[in-house]
């Protein structure tokens, strides 16, 4: 029974990781489109990564943060949902800087513009709000919040946390100390819009 179980948590904690290092490479695919492109149409495209996650089921961080109360998700698991993203998140971002120098100097430009400041919190809670109500409405049956979410807080300069580690990779910038408001800003912002509307 007891070697039932430790294959059983095995098996869970594998899937964990699993699922959270393909949310990486979604959302990889998503950064590079706009590293690449730009605007407009990298910010469209870049809403592919995130109907990615939530087609296949994937685990992202700011896509779980949300939900970390309605789905009872445990603390730990989400810890590790983060830190798998941060971490395959850089690396995919580091196998870009040597696909194509073009998009690392995109890439350094755009971490060289990031500041440790309010008003970079303040856009990561924006992100926040914005992640929670498109995948809130995914799960009502409609991309809607996807397709319009994921423009809307890239063309306003909303700071995504796990796009921002992989812009960071990109840049061969091994830490930020904007990734940390970046992290605590989204997590503010989707909880905070769960519990203005937990009762709809």
């Amino acid at each position: 029974m007891k070697t039932k179980t430790k294959v059983r948590v095995k098996t869970e904690a594998g899937g964990l990781v699993r699922k959270s290092v393909g949310a990486a490479v979604l959302i990889g695919l998503g950064d590079y489109a706009l590293l690449k492109l730009g605007s407009p149409i990298g910010p469209v495209i870049f809403s592919l990564g995130l109907l990615g996650v939530c087609y296949l089921g994937q685990n992202l961080f700011t896509g779980k943060c949300g939900f970390l109360f309605k789905d009872k998700i445990r603390a730990l698991d989400l810890l590790v949902i983060l830190g798998v993203n941060l971490v395959a998140g850089f690396l995919i971002g580091l196998m870009f800087s040597t696909l194509d120098t073009d998009v690392m100097e995109v890439a350094l430009t755009k971490v060289h513009g990031w500041e440790f400041s309010w008003a970079f919190l303040g856009k990561s809670i924006m992100c926040g709000v914005v992640m929670y109500i498109a995948v809130a409405m995914y799960r009502k049956g409609t991309p809607l919040g996807i397709l319009f979410g994921i423009p809307l807080f890239i063309f306003c300069g909303f700071q995504h946390c796990i796009a921002n580690v992989i812009t960071m990779g990109a840049a061969r910038v091994m830490f930020d100390w904007s990734l940390l408001l970046a992290i605590l800003g989204n997590f503010v912002g989707a909880v905070g819009m769960w519990w203005v509307s937990r009762d709809l």
